[in-house]
């Protein structure tokens, strides 16, 4: 699927630093190679995270935070947008589907990547539940908020008009239907994981790891014997 268009503009949204470059690095480089315009909203600072116990749990946002604009940097992302909602604890309320919303109308993305909301029992480590209910609030925010004049007046009345996101694309989900081949970025992407110190310095399997998730999700896609992907269920809007 490396040769699908990409959007001028996207949004991906996430519950903590890194879990862009873990899920959708690849994907993001082949956008911004093509000149795509795609911006980060992290709704967390992840600062429940980290496993240097020496380190002041104060020290832990600030540190993500940084360490999530040098990997956005290294990806051709020039734009990282932080929520600040506490780690551990997110919600699909509708303080964060407003403050998604005044994102998306801000960005005007014609894809909005997302975790997914559902529940992958195969790969219940990845269904932390702050990313399902990033997935939710996102999903709620995309459909009907932001497209909604009505919704959020507060907006309204800030200038930001209604607008239609055209896709979804869900990670982390257990139906996905598209699969970007990444194969050829793969020291890159795992370049920009490790950038994220706080989270995967200690990690001397790390690479292992990530060459097995994406192999997994390549041979899931039908790929050729030895290539890598990441993947994707793309939905359609409207």
């Amino acid at each position: 699927m490396t040769a699908h268009p990409a959007p001028r503009r996207a949004l991906v949204v996430t519950a903590h630093p890194d879990d862009t470059e873990f899920c959708v690095a690849g994907t993001v480089m082949r956008w911004t190679a093509a000149g795509a315009e795609v911006t980060y909203c992290v709704l967390t600072d992840g600062d429940n995270g980290g496993y240097d116990t020496a380190l002041p749990r104060q020290s832990i946002g600030p540190l993500r935070r940084a360490e999530q604009r040098a990997a956005a940097g290294y990806t051709g992302v020039r734009e990282v947008r932080f929520l600040g909602h506490p780690d551990g604890r997110l919600e699909p309320t509708m303080e964060l589907r407003r403050d998604i919303v005044r994102v998306i109308r801000q960005v005007r993305p014609e894809v909005v990547v997302l975790p997914s909301p559902e529940i992958n029992w195969a790969r219940i480590a990845d269904t932390h539940p702050d990313h399902r209910a990033a997935g939710e609030a996102a999903l709620r925010a995309v459909y009907p908020d932001a497209r909604n004049p009505f919704a959020h007046p507060e907006l309204a009345a800030l200038g930001l008009e209604a607008w239609e996101v055209s896709e979804i694309w869900l990670i982390m989900g257990p139906t996905p239907n598209r699969f970007v081949d990444v194969t050829d970025l793969f020291e890159r992407k795992l370049a920009a994981l490790r950038l994220h110190t706080s989270q995967t310095a200690h990690l001397d399997d790390l690479k292992v790891l990530l060459h097995r998730w994406q192999t997994e999700h390549a041979v899931a896609g039908g790929l050729p014997e030895g290539r890598l992907a990441e993947a994707f269920q793309v939905v359609r809007l409207g």
